[in-house]
């Protein structure tokens, strides 16, 4: 490959004392962040660097911790995002033109060169055979140079070469522009060792849990839990030997777009510009104006009737000045454990190593947890209860999230796998329940029941107040087969009801309690208390005031049940005191309202008797009236005989019903009165 020396692209390069400094640890957050320590040696005078991926350039510019102990920082230098657009501002070059050096020079035509002892503007570059032929413009000519291996070219113009030299960086760096090399200056007489740390996204390392457990009914209390967690390496950078820090926590994390460039949009004025002068050309002298037309509306014989053009010229020249208008993962690695508030960080005691673009699985903690083999109802509609694991966090630090795989640890379930269990965070002695199957030798069924005690009684104007204890009852029926241990139950809460058994615990399962199973079928209850108010009203309230009531214009045989002493109230209290304790207070009240009651109820009973006695009067009255009117001679005599009899009968009825009413009333208005 031939090969042209261009002194114009050495002329704006500089030597540079930089070390790239190794990543020395990495700390991983379950939140999607990565803390980064780079440790290098710097040389004295020399700047710091490392390549970082471009994604990452916003979070470095805004986390990023120099610690050098015997100098002084200048600052961070790095490519601009758009690194080609802003290198080739204002330069007769493209990146395109870095294709070839004859294109290169070519793209420079005009510019004043040296080469071969010759000066003058570039006219055309070409390869031939030989070498690079040249063509330069002098003052008295064109002259072809040849530039074999080893020859240069320089520009007159050194402003233009240094630029030209950046160019060329901008194409090398924009080849790989998922990434930036990150240049820290630092100023210092001595070589030293430099730290820098920063904060970055990354993929959230994943733990997931294997869990081997001991068998149901056994002495063994203790689980083996050992941890594994996926980390992977998207840093763009080798991770060798580095120490390796996991962090379980919920850390608030922004991002800011400081590495792009903004610019604040501003209101764009107009430039003012003087009002243009109008001038209307001079046209000449015209004729007179012809006579008013005749007032018939027609033109006069002999003349054509004329429409000025003056209203659509002046639309035109209106619409033209309208559109000129513009609208704007037992390890082998040491672990040690820390913990603070919030936040729970696993270390790996020995160096790791993770190549750039790998995934590693690495232990992070084995540990041996009291534990207990259970079975567990957590629905109470299912027919089988679940397998599962009563694990304590005896760990000084919490436990985070992941999946854990279920293995059992002796007897027949040694080494078999039993199923996959959820672990949701542990504080520190924490227990949680860990389901990984479900257990179908044993069977339960479930029944609800309710029962009502009246335990107070008291009367009111018209009203029978009553506090009732409703017990509500969660029976569960199950047999175990052979199962023997413990059996944990949630059963849901019922808002505004006590349970009357043993609570375990409350969250967000409800309440928990629990039994033992001993290998035969049993029954286990869990009632809930709950105070009930009952209003029993004497009668409906909706007919209003019974004093303003007139039986004649009310119909008691279609309203009897609204009204006191009528069906269903008398026999609901009857049915509520005969299941009323005798200790019950205000039981004597509910007697005697019962008893006045049944007076109001024979009262009633004799009303509507005496109402149904009027009727039937009215009815004969009716018929006697019109006997009356149907009749002549001695015939209507007698009519009238009984029409008189029937009126007797009419009024002595109603008189009787009124009597009735009026003593309905009182003894209305006497029940009424109690507990007033």
């Amino acid at each position: 490959m031939r090969r042209t020396s261009l002194a114009l692209l050495l002329l704006s390069s500089t030597a540079l004392s930089a070390a790239d400094l190794p990543v020395r640890s990495v700390t991983l957050s379950s939140g999607g962040l990565a803390q980064i320590e780079r440790v290098g040696e710097v040389a004295a005078g020399g700047s710091a660097t490392f390549r970082a991926p471009t994604d990452d350039i916003d979070d470095l510019l805004r986390s990023l911790v120099v610690a050098d102990p015997a100098g002084t920082v200048e600052g961070v230098r790095l490519p601009a995002r758009d690194l080609a657009e802003e290198a080739f501002r204002g330069l007769p070059l493209r990146p395109a033109d870095f294709a070839s050096r004859a294109a290169l020079i070519t793209a420079l035509r005009g510019q004043e060169a040296t080469a071969s002892g010759s000066t003058g503007r570039i006219a055309d570059a070409a390869e031939v055979p030989a070498g690079l032929r040249v063509t330069l413009i002098t003052p008295t000519g064109l002259v072809t140079v040849l530039l074999r291996e080893g020859e240069d070219i320089r520009l007159a113009d050194t402003t233009l070469a240094a630029r030209v030299a950046r160019a060329a960086e901008a194409v090398a760096a924009s080849r790989t522009n998922d990434e930036r090399r990150v240049e820290i200056g630092l100023r210092a007489d001595r070589a030293r060792d430099v730290a820098v740390l920063y904060v970055t996204g990354a993929p959230v390392w994943k733990p997931s849990w294997r869990l081997l457990v001991p068998a149901p009914g056994s002495s063994q209390t203790v689980a083996r839990l050992q941890g594994w967690a996926v980390v992977e390496n998207a840093s763009g950078t080798d991770w060798d030997r580095i120490r390796l820090a996991l962090v379980s926590g919920e850390a608030a994390a922004f991002h800011q777009p400081l590495y792009d460039p903004i610019r604040v949009p501003r209101i764009e004025m107009p430039v003012r510009v003087p009002d243009a002068v109008r001038v209307t050309a001079d046209t000449g002298t015209r004729p007179p104006p012809p006579p008013a037309p005749p007032p018939v509306g027609r033109a006069a014989p002999g003349m054509a009737a004329a429409m000025s053009p003056a209203p659509m010229a002046q639309a035109a020249r209106g619409g033209a000045a309208e559109q000129g208008r513009a609208e704007p993962s037992a390890p082998a690695l040491p672990i040690q454990a820390a913990a603070t508030a919030g936040r729970v960080a696993f270390v790996l005691g020995e160096r790791v190593t993770i190549r750039a673009g790998e995934t590693a699985n690495v232990p992070f903690l084995d540990a041996r947890l009291p534990a207990e083999r259970v079975w567990w109802i957590q629905d109470l509609s299912a027919r089988n209860p679940l397998s599962a694991l009563r694990l304590r966090n005896a760990l000084p630090t919490a436990l985070p999230d992941g999946l854990a795989t279920v293995y059992g640890a002796e007897g027949n379930e040694a080494g078999a796998f039993l199923g996959d269990a959820e672990i949701r965070t542990m504080a520190v002695g924490d227990t949680r329940l860990l389901a990984f199957a479900r257990d179908r030798d044993v069977q339960f069924t479930t029944a609800s029941s309710s029962t009502d005690r009246v335990v107070r009684v008291a009367a009111a104007r018209g009203i029978v107040k009553l506090e009732i204890s409703r017990t509500e009852e969660v029976a569960i029926a199950i047999d175990p087969r052979e199962g023997r241990g413990p059996l944990v139950i949630d059963l849901p809460r019922r808002p505004g009801a006590t349970p009357r058994f043993p609570v375990l615990a409350e969250g967000d399962f409800g309440l928990r309690a629990e039994a033992t199973m001993a290998a035969a079928p049993a029954t286990l209850r869990f009632p809930f208390e709950r105070q009930v108010g009952q209003d029993i009203p004497l009668w409906d309230p909706g007919l209003g005031d019974l004093v303003l009531l007139r039986w004649r214009e009310f119909d008691i045989e279609q309203n009897q049940r609204r009204l006191p002493g009528g069906p269903g109230t008398l026999e609901n209290l009857q049915a509520i005191l005969g299941r009323t304790a005798a200790d019950v207070p205000g039981r004597a009240e509910l007697v005697a309202t019962v008893e006045a009651l049944q007076g109001v109820r024979r009262q009633f009973d004799d009303l509507r008797t005496r109402v149904r006695v009027w009727r039937v009067s009215e009815a004969s009255l009716t018929r006697a009236r019109q006997a009356v009117e149907d009749r002549t001679g001695a015939e209507r005599a007698e009519a009238q005989r009984r029409l008189n009899q029937a009126s007797r009968d009419s009024e002595t009825a109603a008189a009787a019903a009124d009597t009735a009413w009026e003593a309905w009333l009182r003894a209305v208005q006497a029940l009424m009165a109690r507990g007033a």
